[in-house]
């Protein structure tokens, strides 16, 4: 079974991305992306989750919080783009997801 994907963009990534993986009943590991050259002030960064322990609907609500928290603003540093993959390959911005688009790509 794969892992589901979460790139997360900005200067806050680290952090955020940190934060994400806390989550109670989310477990996975991140690196910074390489990928892209880094642009001034901003970082990527590759998470992956590989194991969801509880209802997917509950960890829906709790990245859906996460990721509302960190584009307002957080300790200063922004995120700029949430990408998540499902294990079926579904992609999902974050931007304008709703719960039920956030569960899909966590189940798919």
């Amino acid at each position: 079974m794969a892992d589901i994907q979460v790139a997360i963009e900005g200067e806050g990534a680290v952090d955020a991305t940190e934060a994400l993986l806390a989550i109670p009943g989310i477990s996975g590991s991140y690196e910074v992306s390489s990928e892209q050259p880094e642009k001034e002030g901003v970082v990527a960064t590759i998470a992956s989750i590989v194991g969801i322990v509880g209802g997917t609907i509950a960890i829906a609500e709790q990245i859906r919080k996460w990721y509302q928290e960190y584009k307002q603003q957080h300790s200063g540093k922004r995120i700029a783009k949430v990408l998540i993959v499902g294990r079926n390959g579904q992609r999902l911005l974050l931007e304008n997801a709703t719960l039920e688009d956030i569960r899909k790509a966590l189940e798919g």
